[in-house]
């Protein structure tokens, strides 16, 4: 039985994946944590408010916030578990210090646990090489409660079509005045926030007289918590270094 840690508990996902592992028949939960654990009267004899109350585990799943980052590299490194990050909003520097982390414990990272988003990133690359010449522009949609933007899924699809164009492409987040004609070597990124939106992501390929689009919509969050699910089985005794989705659709 595959014994995982969630960070980020009390959060919409957090919350989401105990369900998820409850369900499960081969991962159970070996405690989970929340900082918001500390204010609470009661609470079950599973939730932490700090990680480091927990003595072992096979497998770290983070869905918080980037102020969790270092307490959890910490963690793994004091103990060889290795850190399936799911969350979004990391900084240059933050993400600096997830690939050097990588090398003293097995790190898997990515914006999107969603499989079907991360076949999107392989049509927008079959998509950018094709469609040579067409203006590029990205819209996401998500709930009223999402803090950061664009989302990290957004960035995901448009670093995968510059990186299919040479990296040749400069990110344009959104536009605002009157003097704002798109140059050819921008990829337009928009978000959108209202409801209880779970996430919508558009690529937009616009050519003279056509127009092709690569769209995913996710239906519920449990489709972020199953491929985070996928991705803790897929760490359990990896060896050191950086893991992503590419990594887990070639098994």
């Amino acid at each position: 039985m595959l014994r995982v840690i969630i960070n980020g508990a009390l959060g919409k996902m957090g919350k989401v994946l105990i369900q998820a592992i409850d369900e499960h028949p081969e991962i159970e939960l070996a405690g989970a944590v929340d900082k918001g654990a500390q204010g609470l009267l009661e609470k079950p004899d599973w939730l932490y408010s700090s990680i480091s109350e927990i003595a072992a585990a096979d497998v770290v799943i983070d869905f918080s916030r980037p102020e969790a980052l270092p307490e959890l590299l910490a963690y793994c490194k004091n103990t060889g578990c290795p850190l399936v990050l799911a969350t979004t909003g990391y900084s240059d520097e933050e993400l600096s210090s997830i690939r050097k982390a990588s090398d003293d414990f097995a790190l898997f990272h990515s914006y999107n646990m969603s499989l079907g988003v991360n076949l999107v990133l392989s049509l927008v690359d079959t998509a950018a090489k094709a469609l040579s010449g067409f203006d590029i522009e990205i819209i996401e949609k998500h709930h009223n409660e999402k803090v950061d933007a664009p989302s990290g899924t957004a960035i995901m699809i448009a670093n995968a079509i510059n990186s299919a164009l040479d990296d040749s492409m400069r990110m344009n987040y959104g536009r605002y005045g009157k003097s704002c004609k798109r140059s050819n070597d921008e990829i337009g990124i928009h978000a959108v926030r209202g409801g209880t939106i779970v996430g919508e992501h558009t690529a937009i390929f616009a050519g003279t007289d056509e127009i092709v689009e690569i769209n995913h919509t996710a239906l519920s969050k449990k489709i972020f918590a199953n491929g985070a699910l996928r991705a803790a089985q897929f760490m359990n005794g990896k060896k050191s270094g950086f893991y992503n989705m590419q990594d887990l659709f070639k098994v």
